[in-house]
């Protein structure tokens, strides 16, 4: 496996150095929202395009987590970050376990904000279908982020992140990275982890709910953690940007023991 150095864009010039992977129907642009934001003097976040995606669009791969994870460790080696926390949304949730499987030395802290979990996702069959339509189907996307966010979303936000999700990735990748966050299971190689692990999950999402990532995230990792986002579904980005960006700071911050008390309404695990 030949890894590749990851577009990106670096945000801040703190000591705690974070890596943003992106979900399965954006670039790193999903992380738009919480950009200007963020503790620029606590962290150094470096903000990345999978192969397939953005500024990654044409490169090649397999298109797989075990490819990005390899990837998300060779540009920290390119940023000279010897130990570093990651960040995934959805599929990047995926990726971000398998760094820690890859390299749990480097590792800090992960945050999945709802996140694929390492066992993968089980689909009965017209899910299943309506997934893979997704590649070139621009209703089957809509629906998917429809349903995702509970059906309470305006239309021409939907259509926005149908539009963005197009724009953003390449049809034959988006397809392939499919068949890898959903069929790959990697849970073996997690369970067990010491290190924390934070899954942020939103209330409107039926899909990777609050009850899933108690049968799978909190089962695997002993030191893991569970907010859940009363106001969001699966894309809490856009939906609840200053609660999820209060939620994940203050867990990271928790690593150097200067975790700010309150915050935004959430509920634990």
């Amino acid at each position: 496996m030949t890894s590749f150095t990851l577009p990106h864009d670096l945000v801040g010039e703190g000591p705690h150095k974070v890596i943003a992977v992106h979900g399965w129907f954006a670039d790193r642009s999903a992380y738009a929202p919480v950009l200007a934001d963020l503790d620029t003097g606590a962290f150094a976040c470096a903000v990345v395009d999978l192969r397939g995606y953005g500024e990654a669009l044409d490169v090649p791969g397999a298109f797989t987590t075990a490819e990005a994870a390899a990837d998300v460790v060779a540009l920290a080696d390119h940023l000279g970050w010897e130990r570093f926390s990651v960040v995934g949304h959805s599929m990047g949730g995926g990726v971000a376990q398998h760094v820690l499987a890859d390299a749990p030395e480097r590792v800090r802290r992960i945050v999945g904000i709802t996140p694929v979990p390492a066992s993968g996702v089980a689909m009965p069959p017209e899910q299943r279908e309506l997934f893979e339509s997704a590649g070139h189907a621009a209703d089957s996307r809509r629906a998917i982020i429809d349903v995702t966010t509970g059906g309470r979303r305006p239309a021409a936000w939907l259509r926005r992140m149908v539009d963005r999700s197009f724009a953003c990735s390449d049809a034959k990748a988006f397809r392939a990275w499919l068949d890898s966050w959903a069929g790959n299971d990697f849970e073996d190689r997690v369970a067990g982890s010491p290190v924390p692990a934070l899954a942020v999950a939103g209330a409107l999402d039926p899909a990777l709910s609050a009850d899933l990532m108690r049968r799978t995230w909190l089962s695997a990792f002993p030191n893991g953690e569970l907010v859940e986002l009363p106001g969001a579904g699966h894309y809490p980005m856009d939906e609840t940007p200053l609660d999820l960006i209060r939620v994940v700071e203050d867990f990271l911050r928790a690593d150097d023991g200067t975790a700010e008390t309150g915050g935004a309404g959430t509920g634990g695990a």
